[in-house]
């Protein structure tokens, strides 16, 4: 006899790493009855840990009702393509994991794995946040026996921070700007000066819009996406929005620098053809590209826009997809730094910086340049 289950599955962890849990759930693929739940803690670990775990005890369950063939079902897209084959599983502490779901889906006659947004996953979000809810209170009750890994978290586990600032009210609710700079176009490639030429991602960039929306989607509660207009970043915003079943506003002011005559070429070429305003405009934040904008009118663009998200979302966690100079511009404004520090900074594409924003004035830049998500290194150009 042909038995079809669904297995849905999900894992997290209050503070990636910390207090964790997994919830699994299996259903008649004909009638949706439920068929087994599971849930359990699994003290401190990381989010991809606990999903792992998640993916195990649901197919365990899935033999233990007798499953032929079985569709998974997770909100978690690196589960789902590692499992499918399509990403690898590079860091070490995460292949036993791996290869147990792996030995486990081969023993059934056919299995399959899907990614669904978040949304669609809720019977095991609920399961995996009360086991968490679990982990949680024993972690508080040991607290002052047990304390958390020592040294950074591998890249595949690369945390997100809590909102934290060692001067500002501790019941301080910030507004939070998630901030992603947009996939590869093929100026990116050919290391071009892209200003307000409207580009389409290359294959690479759509695949980067994706794991970027696939990370965005790992840190909580996401409320807005805002976008450039710019084709390059709206593409990569839909992804975001995408997963997160969200719509995506547009605001002209994070909208990338103006280089005028300069759009299109690369460093060398305009070092040959305009030697002399190339470098008065590396001196001078002050000085614009021919016909284009100069650094200190991007920051007056970018600091109205940013004024107008905190006026209108106060409170809130809001995705910002944009590009190099006004993301490089809003963490130099965070941190008060010179114009000078644009040309110290670099942002991968598809990277993701943090910024928190608190009602009493306070600012405390909280990521830069996040990449552990991407499964290829950036290329080497801002």
């Amino acid at each position: 006899m042909t038995i079809r289950v669904i297995v849905e599955a999900d894992g997290g962890s209050r503070g990636n790493p910390g207090p964790a849990g997994y919830g699994a759930v299996v259903m008649d693929a004909e009638t949706g009855e439920v068929l087994a739940e599971r849930k359990a803690s699994i003290g401190i670990d990381t989010n991809n840990v606990a999903e792992y775990n998640g993916l195990i005890a649901g197919l365990q369950a899935a033999q233990e009702v007798g499953a032929s063939k079985v569709s998974v079902r997770m909100d978690s897209k690196l589960v789902i393509e590692q499992m499918s084959g399509r990403w690898q599983v590079k860091h070490p502490s995460m292949r036993p994991l791996a290869r147990q779901a792996s030995q486990l889906a081969g023993s059934f006659e056919r299995i399959d794995f899907t990614w669904i947004p978040r949304l669609q996953n809720k019977h095991a979000d609920r399961l995996a946040n009360e086991a968490m809810d679990a982990a949680a209170a024993t972690s508080a009750r040991t607290s002052s026996s047990t304390s958390a890994p020592v040294g950074a978290p591998a890249p595949e586990q690369l945390s997100m921070p809590t909102a934290q600032s060692g001067w500002v009210r501790p019941d301080s609710t910030p507004t939070r700007f998630i901030l992603v700079r947009h996939g590869v176009t093929q100026f990116s490639v050919d290391k071009r000066f892209a200003g307000r030429s409207d580009l389409e991602l290359t294959e690479t960039g759509r695949q980067q819009a994706e794991q970027v929306a696939a990370r965005v989607a790992e840190l909580g509660q996401i409320d807005v996406v805002i976008s450039s207009p710019l084709r390059r970043a709206r593409q990569t915003a839909d992804a975001v929005a995408k997963v997160l079943g969200a719509t995506v506003d547009i605001e002209d002011g994070f909208l990338e620098t103006d280089f005028g005559d300069w759009d299109g070429f690369t460093f060398g070429e305009i070092t040959q053809r305009w030697p002399e305003q190339l470098g008065q405009w590396l001196a001078d934040p002050g000085v614009a590209p021919p016909n284009g904008e100069s650094f200190e009118v991007v920051a007056r663009r970018v600091r109205r826009a940013r004024d107008r998200v905190l006026a209108q979302h106060a409170g809130r966690t809001v995705v910002v997809v944009s590009h190099v100079t006004p993301i490089k511009t809003l963490i130099r404004l965070a941190l008060d730094a010179p114009q000078s520090a644009l040309h110290r900074m670099f942002l991968a594409a598809a990277s993701i910086s943090v910024i928190d924003y608190f009602s009493d004035g306070g600012v405390s830049v909280q990521v830069v340049n996040e990449t552990a998500h991407l499964q290829s290194e950036p290329l080497a150009w801002s």
